[in-house]
């Protein structure tokens, strides 16, 4: 996959065939508490159960799924989210520890694989963001890229139109990208 993942084509070129209600109903399948709360083995089964789920779906699924995820994660790609600090941590001086772009990617999957209602009730509120800082999802990154190359018994290479990396909504950072 291309590190950077930036679209080559119009957004046209990138029509998720996942709709959001299908994308949720899959989320769902994960099976997350509404907190985000859940152990690593637990969530690492579940990514695999959606992963088999995902790739029986047409390939043209696939790919909306990951369409989807990188959208819901570029909205969630803001500075009042990513200059929290990591939830009950602290620097040896005593000052709030920061989040690191990974983690903020992992917080980020953490809000989604939490579900819809969860999803859009962080939008706009940072304080509701905050819990997911101490947690991360990072394994529902992979799991439309693993279910890809099930399906297809080829390596997954395809671009997403958003860029899910952190710090890439430029909207959203104003003072990164002036």
């Amino acid at each position: 996959m291309n590190p950077a993942n930036v679209p080559t084509a119009s957004p046209e070129h990138y029509a998720p065939a996942m709709s959001w209600d299908r994308f949720w109903q899959l989320i769902d399948r994960l099976g997350v508490a509404e907190d985000g709360r859940v152990a690593c083995a637990e969530l690492e089964a579940a990514c695999a159960g959606l992963t088999e789920t995902l790739a029986e779906e047409p390939v043209e699924q696939i790919l909306g799924f990951g369409e989807r995820l990188a959208e819901a994660l570029y909205t969630l790609d803001r500075a009042e989210f990513g200059t929290l600090p990591v939830a009950g941590l602290r620097t040896g001086s005593g000052a709030p520890f920061p989040q690191s772009d990974d983690s903020f990617l992992y917080s980020r999957a953490a809000v989604v694989a939490a579900g819809r209602h969860t999803y859009e009730s962080v939008l706009g509120h940072p304080e509701r963001f905050a819990p997911f800082t101490a947690l991360q999802a990072e394994e529902l990154l992979y799991v439309h890229e693993e279910a890809y190359e099930r399906a297809t018994g080829e390596e997954y290479d395809e671009l997403t139109f958003h860029c899910y990396e952190s710090c890439s909504n430029e909207a959203a950072w104003p003072d990164l990208h002036r």
